[in-house]
């Protein structure tokens, strides 16, 4: 107008069959602000209820998991859409199995887990002094609104009304993938995320895996969001790793 020009930046909603606008965000989610346009949009799609299947791919350092659990912990402890944030993620083991380490079942997956609670760890200390960081995490898991798992133990579960991340997805079969989805019970989102190119199962590759599977089968559908993040956020050196290695 008045010979101006103005842009927005929009998403392809399958429902309306039309490009929409972003929804509002506020400044931080949980210390976390969009650094770049990709992952503006994942947020969006990310803390849009309307969209229970949430698919992120990119390489190390884009902050899949960050911004998928900073999402998760923003439905859960302050919108309280959902009654509980559960975290898991295929165990592929690189040297002894996983049931002949010693201790019991949570020392046994906290090495598979840490980079869970790493980015966790990230977010409370966003929010929170270092000491009281330590004691929230302690305290939404001892209530029951946050719970990293194997992907092993979750299995057979009917799962209602949860934020569910499955991290390094690219690690499943498409038949493990059609069973997470399968459980999802009613009000539940799931977000899988990944990277393709880094794939430790040696009966997958980028064509075969279950996350590149599910990002094909669910294109299109209004049920389904999916972001591919394209810039590290990490420092020059991991960024330039994660192309070269």
């Amino acid at each position: 107008q008045n010979g101006t020009k103005s842009s927005a930046l929009g998403r392809f909603d399958a429902t309306a069959g039309q490009v929409v606008g972003l929804g509002p965000i506020k400044k931080e989610i949980w210390g976390i602000q969009p650094k770049n346009l990709g992952q503006r949009f994942a947020f969006d799609i990310l803390l849009d209820d309307r969209i229970p299947f949430v698919t992120l791919t990119g390489q190390a350092g884009t902050g899949k998991t960050l911004l998928a659990l900073a999402a998760g912990l923003n439905k859960v402890l302050d919108q309280h859409r959902y009654r509980r944030l559960l975290v898991t993620r295929p165990v592929i083991p690189m040297g002894k199995d996983v049931g002949y380490l010693p201790g019991d079942k949570d020392e046994k997956l906290r090495p598979w887990m840490q980079p869970i609670y790493d980015n966790l760890e990230y977010l409370m200390g966003c929010i929170y002094k270092e000491q009281m960081a330590a004691d929230m995490i302690r305290h939404i898991q001892d209530k029951g609104l946050f719970e990293a798992e194997a992907l092993t133990y979750i299995r057979g579960r009917s799962i209602p009304q949860q934020f569910i991340i499955v991290d390094e997805a690219q690690n499943l079969t498409p038949h493990e993938v059609k069973t997470i989805v399968s459980r999802a019970g009613e009000g539940t989102k799931i977000v899988l995320t990944g990277d393709p190119n880094q794939i430790d199962h040696p009966y997958l590759d980028f064509r075969s895996n279950g996350l590149c599977y599910a990002i094909e089968k669910f294109k299109n559908n209004p049920l389904a969001g999916h972001v591919t993040l394209t810039k590290g956020q990490r420092s020059e050196l991991a960024e330039l790793a994660a192309k070269l290695l």
